[in-house]
């Protein structure tokens, strides 16, 4: 039976791997022999699955070792779009495993300038890889997981050694898979996010972020293979939950920045390109700057995901050559979007959940609409829609 509907949060506070996925499904609830059936359907993938309890700076987990006690075959991206076709797992898991290991070989692929179909073995082709990304997915599947924020991602720096030679940190291959994708340095000279772990973040999520609001129902922590320097547990935390859409508090970023020589006739134009990007508001007020020059202050408060790509329309739109920008906390409350009678017909509105009480407000693009096409005056559309109060 298909459990409930969830959603999950993905917090890589110490980057994030195949094997740390695989583990905090794991450790969240996935049942291992459900999974070892489910991975058995794969036809000509000989693998051993070593699942251990351990204690990372006290924190109980679930370490995964994926082994192979024959000698791995060498696939090409086709071979493995034809062993899912010819398993017996569900479409879903399969199409979705095929769209994943797409992206990767792509990734590789235009990293190491080869074509697509010569991209082979421990690209994409690693049974490990196979088992990470077809568990992953049938971990979710299982656990009714069907949608995910993912946290953004620490980048570690320093070298690697793989069969190409010695590599740079971030892998090249994961910085190709995490564009668009909100990610940090890390003062750690360790590899953090491996490519199995980047494309699986950057396909499974459904955004990034911070956490989203929810009820939480369990909590999953995966282990990475690596013991990290200044003793920071290798751990993914997997948070559970159901959605819950609720009076929160929320961490946000403030970004400012005063202006005396910028034309405010573009600040219409400039905040439809903020919003685009994730503002959650915009604001322009007057002030007296240094020797009484009149100077206006431009406000933008976003999720710190979304900051440097505000940052920098700010930095392109305006004659700013400096921002300020600090985290603060706020509180919302829960609303929603209502239909509302009126003379004119239904009118969107938005209801929100007061300490008082429900309220009902007017939309302003929505009442302006209806009162250009009716010929009336805004503030009886306005009046109209407060009635339901």
């Amino acid at each position: 039976m298909t459990p409930p509907s969830s959603i999950a949060y993905l917090d890589c506070f110490s980057g994030i791997s195949g094997d740390m996925i695989l583990g905090a499904l794991l450790h969240a609830g996935l049942d291992q022999e459900t999974l070892l059936e489910e991975l058995g359907q794969l036809k000509g993938v000989d693998f051993q699955l070593t699942v251990t309890n351990e204690l990372r700076a006290g924190i109980s987990c679930r370490h995964v070792t994926v082994d192979s006690p024959s000698e791995q075959k060498f696939r090409h991206l086709g071979d493995i779009i034809d062993l899912l076709g010819d398993s017996n797992l569900s479409p879903a898991i399969t199409d979705k495993a095929g769209q994943i290991f797409t992206h990767l070989a792509e990734a590789e692929a235009k990293v190491h300038n080869i074509p697509l179909d010569k991209v082979h073995f421990h690209e994409v082709g690693a049974v490990d890889t196979i088992v990470d990304i077809v568990g992953s997915l049938i971990g979710l599947q299982h656990l009714g997981i069907d949608h995910i924020t993912c946290s953004p991602l620490p980048m570690g720096h320093g070298f690697v050694h793989c069969s190409h030679g010695k590599l740079p940190l971030p892998a090249p291959a994961v910085c190709e898979l995490l564009s668009d994708i909100p990610v940090y340095g890390v003062n750690q000279e360790q590899e953090l996010v491996t490519p199995t772990g980047a494309v699986l973040a950057a396909n499974l999520a459904d955004n990034f972020g911070s956490m989203p609001s929810m009820t939480v129902k369990t909590v999953g922590y995966g282990a990475g293979s690596n013991k990290l320097k200044n003793d920071q547990p290798n751990l993914l935390r997997l948070i559970i939950g159901e959605p819950a859409a609720v009076k929160e508090t929320q961490l946000v970023e403030v970004i400012e920045t005063n202006l005396d020589d910028w034309n405010s006739e573009g600040f219409p134009y400039l905040c439809d390109l903020l919003f685009e990007k994730g503002a959650l508001d915009v604001s322009l007020s007057p002030l007296i700057m240094k020797k009484g020059r009149p100077g206006q202050l431009l406000l933008v408060i976003a999720e710190p995901a979304h900051s440097l790509a505000l940052k920098q329309i700010i930095l392109s739109e305006t004659t700013a050559i400096g921002l300020r920008f600090h985290k603060e906390e706020r509180m919302t409350l829960k609303r929603e979007a209502v239909l509302v009678s009126t003379p004119w017909g239904k009118i969107v509105a938005k209801k929100v959940e007061t300490p008082k009480g429900t309220m009902i407000y007017p939309e302003y693009e929505a009442c302006r609409k209806v009162a250009e096409e009716n010929h009336v005056p805004l503030a009886k559309v306005y009046q109209a829609v407060a009635k339901e109060n």
